[in-house]
């Protein structure tokens, strides 16, 4: 007994640890101004055809932008996806190349899994990212220390993940987000399944992402029409550098 609440205990103190708003291991950024009505629309895994360019065309005909995690196995395969999400004015940030758990990485492979997703978005699109987001939110000291000596921002999310993976209807997925949207928020919906490449797969039902196509829309009009206004994750961090410029200087001239 003692043996299975010892292991329960560090369970749950695992979990706190690596929930989303936690900054035990370092900072990192999980929200965006919670005064003003803006939210960031983030996607992870992909690019995913045909999913990835229907949501684009979903951003396009709304005209906000959001930002897409990419994973670097994915990106070699669909460089043109990419393209198209930095052409039409969205954000890329780096996803690791294959998805791992990066607390299972030694210093040399992080690096290697993000110096090489990086290389792919490069060469997809002629542009570097300084945003990444760790696979699963899996994090720890060493892997913050060295995301940040690479120059990355590490960003989380402050909506609670609405569970797409497991292809619930579009108005569920929706309704899981829309209940916690607020101002600053940042939400984190999936293109794709942890970079799989379907065509190299038999079971491409993995990668049926049709229920976010539509959750996307649902998301994006609801919110529109309750007064926000959509930022990309590199805009979020220039109004959070916007408001501490104007603190640093308002203290200076108490």
């Amino acid at each position: 007994m003692c043996v299975a609440l010892a292991a329960a205990l560090m369970f749950a103190g695992y979990e706190i640890a690596e929930s989303p708003g936690s900054q035990l291991f370092g900072k990192t950024l999980v929200s965006g101004p919670k005064n003003e009505r803006v939210v960031a629309l983030t996607f992870d895994d992909g690019p995913n055809p045909p999913y990835t360019g229907e949501i684009l065309d979903v951003l396009r005909a709304e005209r906000v932008h959001a930002t897409f995690f990419v994973v670097g196995r994915a990106v070699q395969a669909y460089p043109a996806l990419v393209r198209r999400e930095a052409e039409t004015g969205n954000a890329v940030g780096n996803h690791t190349w294959n998805h791992g758990h990066l607390v299972l990485y030694d210093n040399v492979g992080l690096r290697r899994t993000l110096q090489r997703t990086d290389a792919a978005i490069f060469a997809a699109t002629g542009r570097h990212t300084k945003i990444m987001r760790p696979p699963f939110g899996s994090r720890d000291w060493l892997v913050l220390d060295e995301v940040r000596r690479l120059g990355y921002t590490p960003v989380m999310w402050s909506v609670p993940l609405a569970k797409d993976w497991e292809d619930p209807p579009p108005r569920i997925i929706a309704a899981r987000v829309l209940r916690y949207a607020g101002d600053g928020a940042i939400i984190t919906l999936h293109d794709g399944n942890r970079g799989i490449v379907c065509a190299h797969t038999h079971t491409p039902r993995l990668c049926d992402r049709s229920s976010d196509v539509e959750a996307t829309r649902l998301i994006v009009d609801t919110l529109k029409r309750r007064g926000y206004r959509f930022v990309t994750i590199p805009e979020l961090l220039r109004m959070d550098s916007a408001r501490s410029a104007t603190r640093r200087v308002a203290r200076e001239g108490e």
